[in-house]
């Protein structure tokens, strides 16, 4: 039975997905038909609301993430499908009920049907979590954990390889470490399904990597500077000799046009409707220890220009300036739920609109850390070629505690992956950093 599965299991996972797109489907229309019986029938209002939901449901997956079934933990999974699904709801609802703005229904905008649409986002709730929970035991019931050998220069390094892996330990089991200089690596690598290779010099994880090929080896490798340029390079041959051929380039006067006028926007809408949020955080603020409301301190963006950085005090007052470690003493109660939920943040906002900063980029560093990362790694400045942001990849997918060159490569990424479609993504990516605020918030000595 398991070798039939396995043999169909990649059909097997995407039926599974597509009777779970469907069951959310059918439970948003079937019961929304029960007062608007148009959007059932052969009608424009009908065409019109279908083709809304599949075309933003299908935008929401693609910047979420959908049925990663295998590859992300059940939690991870159901956060993206649910809100994917809710902001399909909400926008298909929206437009419904604009449509139902005529003379033959309501003459005037109403908001009706909360009942319902409450209750669609309740049973689709249901509908992914009992398919996640079924796809994922699907699939690791077929599939083992992967038998990984991580191969490193530094000791420390495997240890918090190890511990990333450890989080995911249905799909990866740790079975040995050897350092990339080892005389048995060769063997050591013919045993094992998968090889990880973090910070391995380049000449040696050549030489690595082609003798995994050869034995059919999965390979993950951490990226430096040159990876990144080679991955955003275009494929051309002269002649007929094959190249990879990457072009320097700025972000282009059109573009900071259209991102700043973004930012402006965004950021103004952003402070209407989080003001009562910033109202009630200023007044906690104060109350608990009589201090001042806001933080400042001088960041560096981009071309290194220094900046002050706005941002609701979490730490008692006069105290070292330093980054933040696990059960750190100067953080209050107060600034740890703001910390928590990102909230400190929101004040950046004002850096925004005044232009020291922008939505998206490179995580805005303390002065102190540019100039010691940047002794410790050269390459780091290149991540101030672009204005610093509020968020970005390294503010997404790292943590505070995240090391200073994978900072850089998260940030060099979405550099030389820029567009205007990047950064909306990467604004609706943001919402999950709330969901995953305890992952996201951990502090230097976490691990």
């Amino acid at each position: 039975m398991k070798d039939i599965c396995r043999k169909f299991q990649k059909s097997i996972i995407f039926a599974m997905k597509l009777i779970m797109y469907a069951a959310a489907f059918a439970t948003f229309f079937l019961l929304f038909s029960i007062d608007n019986r148009e959007i059932i029938d052969l009608s424009r209002t009908a065409a019109v609301t279908l083709s809304t939901y599949a075309i933003i449901l299908f935008l929401l997956s693609g910047t979420y993430g959908s049925y990663a079934i295998g590859k992300k933990k059940d939690k991870d999974i159901l956060f993206s499908l649910t809100i994917s699904g809710v902001l399909t709801d909400l926008i298909t609802y929206l437009e419904l009920t604009i449509m139902k703005t005529n003379e033959a229904n309501n003459t005037t905008f109403k908001i009706e049907n909360v009942g319902i649409l409450v209750s669609v986002m309740l049973i689709q709730f249901l509908i992914h979590f009992v398919f996640v929970r079924l796809g994922n035991r699907f699939y690791f019931w077929l599939n083992s954990a992967e038998k990984c050998l991580i191969v490193t220069a530094d000791t420390d390094d495997a240890k918090r390889v190890a511990v990333a892996l450890s989080d995911f330990a249905k799909r990866y089991m740790v079975y040995d470490v050897v350092k990339c200089n080892d005389e048995k690596l060769k063997e050591r690598i013919v045993e094992a399904d998968t090889v990880v290779l973090y910070d391995v010099p380049v000449e040696i994880r050549k030489d690595v990597i082609d003798w995994c090929y050869q034995n059919l080896k999965n390979i993950y490798f951490n990226p430096n500077v040159a990876d990144i340029l080679e991955h955003n390079s275009e494929q051309t041959v002269i002649d007929d000799i094959s190249f990879f051929a990457w072009q320097f380039h700025l972000i282009s006067f059109e573009q900071r046009i259209i991102k700043r006028l973004m930012d402006l926007l965004i950021s103004l809408v952003l402070i209407v409707i989080t003001s009562p949020v910033l109202l009630i955080s200023a007044i906690c603020i104060k109350r608990n220890d009589g201090g001042s409301v806001f933080f400042k301190q001088k960041r560096a963006t981009a071309n290194g220009k220094v900046f002050e950085i706005y941002k609701f005090r979490t730490m008692r007052e006069n105290v070292a300036n330093k980054s933040v470690t696990k059960d750190d003493d100067r953080i209050t109660s107060v600034g740890r739920v703001l910390r928590k939920y990102r909230i400190d943040e929101l004040p950046q906002l004002i850096n925004i609109i005044k232009g020291d900063m922008s939505l998206v980029g490179p995580r805005p560093e303390m002065l102190e850390n540019v100039e010691d990362y940047t002794r410790e790694l050269p390459e780091f400045r290149y991540r101030l070629r672009m204005k610093a942001g509020l968020t970005g990849y390294a503010q997404i997918f790292g943590k505070y505690n995240t090391s200073s060159k994978d900072k850089l490569m998260l940030d060099l990424m979405y550099i030389e992956n820029y567009s205007l479609i990047k950064d909306i993504q990467l604004l609706f990516q943001t919402v999950l950093v709330v969901f995953k605020a305890e992952e996201s918030t951990e502090a230097f000595g976490d691990k």
